[in-house]
């Protein structure tokens, strides 16, 4: 009758097999040549005027030169798709040979994120180079010198290099992170900033493979499912030991940040974020077109406006929280104040089904209040449905609390910067519990659950809140 336990553990990773590295880029050297613009960019692009940017096409460096008697010699096999010719090392199995098709499949998927529209290029494709052994194909003069080191995966303009890795799910992320890169450069003119750059890799290339299908964009329901992809435990280690980073942060690393491991996890943290809230999704999905413009975070910062404060603190909420799984959507904070308790109280409903939940009462700072909650709700459906009212299920546990027991905070009107968000700190309800709070602000309800387990609840209970 238990719903899954809500991941907490593991797999040992080596720092080497979390890296999805492109590497250092070169920096640009000029615009996308006039008369490759038909071929390069897509209709909707050709208005944006090309300029210095992090990570671009680059004009001089022309497609490489293949000797196929050297690449037969070497051992190094080539592998067709409509979308990928892919030269390996590798020995033939499913998962390696099947690896242009894949590619295939994620050609349109881009196309429809970035606006692009794939009747405009039918010519368009990539060449890789997937390796085992590196000697082999420096042999064969498939490694350019002018390359820079780099430990998993380099785009660059219609060329992309990869090392093998440890398992099938991660090979395919690398070729699909790289790939991002590689469309973004050749159609869209450039990739943006670091932050965006890899934030919008690593979010597209999170994948899933069912019955063959490929879908890109996946947040993962289980770490079973991405095997040596590690994004989320990165967070979550990061967050214990106490170095939750801020937004800022991660929207101004610099060019060389993502030399280290960390700074792919905290991109994908962001622009899964940005890609699956309902107030940021639009304008996040629009910024792409900013890519060849040297002030794009300028621009984003303009595009969040007056909300920067409030998605700050849905960042914090996020990141301290995250889960395998985890309902963005079902988890958007309504950050809108509350007003003053009216004097006979009043009587607000709690749905099972979110998160943190605005009652719009404003409580005052050392005042008592009095919180009774009632009601009965559904907080998992298998084997059958679990039943639970305000003051939780003891046989079950979820960050030291019973599930399903109500959980309260008060959000200050005026934001401490210097704190964690007060969402970040909450008290047990349960069936009742007398409040006095230390600052002014919003009263904020929820049921203690995983965000990652919220669809499988159904109900709400009712909490009466009065004057003591």
């Amino acid at each position: 009758m238990l719903k899954r336990l809500a991941i907490n553990t593991a797999v040992l990773l080596t720092l080497g097999c979390l890296v999805v590295g492109c590497g250092q880029r070169s920096p640009p050297k000029s615009a996308v040549p006039a008369d490759a613009k038909q071929a390069r960019q897509p209709a909707d692009a050709k208005q944006i005027r090309p300029t210095d940017a992090e990570s671009k096409f680059i004009a001089d460096v022309p497609q490489m030169k293949i000797d196929q008697s050297k690449v037969a010699a070497e051992g190094i096999r080539k592998l067709t798709g409509a979308r990928l010719t892919l030269y390996t090392d590798l020995p033939s199995s499913p998962q390696i040979d099947r690896l242009p098709e894949l590619f295939d499949q994620a050609f349109p998927q881009w196309c429809e994120y970035f606006g692009v529209q794939p009747a405009n290029h039918p010519d368009w494709r990539l060449t890789g180079f997937l390796m085992d052994e590196k000697a082999a194909f420096v042999r064969a003069g498939l490694l350019p010198d002018d390359l820079p080191p780099f430990k998993h995966g380099y785009a660059r303009n219609y060329e992309l290099w990869l090392y093998d890795q440890p398992s099938d799910y991660y090979r395919r992320h690398l070729l699909l992170h790289e790939g991002t890169h590689g469309f973004m450069n050749t159609l869209l003119g450039a990739c943006g900033p670091p932050w965006y750059m890899e934030g919008i890799a690593e979010l597209l290339a999170t994948h899933r493979l069912k019955d063959g299908r490929l879908t890109l964009n996946y947040f993962p329901a289980d770490r079973r499912e991405t095997p040596y992809w590690g994004r989320i435990r990165i967070i979550k280690d990061a967050v214990a030991a106490g170095r939750l980073l801020p937004l800022k942060q991660v929207v101004e690393y610099p060019p060389d940040a993502h030399l280290k491991t960390e700074p792919y996890a905290w991109c994908w943290a962001a622009a899964v974020l940005l890609d699956r809230h309902p107030k940021y999704r639009e304008r996040f999905r629009e910024l792409y077109k900013n890519v060849l413009k040297r002030d794009f975070t300028k621009r984003f910062y303009q595009t969040i406006g007056d909300d920067w404060s409030e998605l700050c603190e849905q960042w914090q909420v996020f990141v301290a929280g995250v889960e395998y799984g985890h309902d963005i959507a079902a988890t958007a904070v309504d950050f809108t104040l509350g007003r003053p308790l009216p004097e006979l109280g009043t009587v607000v409903t709690i749905s099972a089904q979110r998160g943190w939940q605005n009652t719009g009462v404003q409580l005052e700072a050392g005042t008592k209040y009095r919180l009774k909650a009632t009601g009965r709700y559904q907080v998992a459906d298998r084997p059958q449905p679990w039943w639970c009212e305000p003051g939780g299920v003891s046989i079950r546990y979820y960050r030291g609390r019973p599930l399903g027991v109500l959980l309260a905070a008060v959000r200050p009107d005026q934001a401490d910067k210097e704190r964690s968000s007060a969402l970040l700190r909450p008290t047990a309800v349960g069936l009742g519990t007398t409040l006095v709070p230390e600052h002014s602000g919003t009263l904020f309800l929820k049921i203690n659950d995983s965000p990652a387990e919220l669809g499988d609840n159904a109900g709400a209970l009712t909490v009466k809140i009065a004057w003591e």
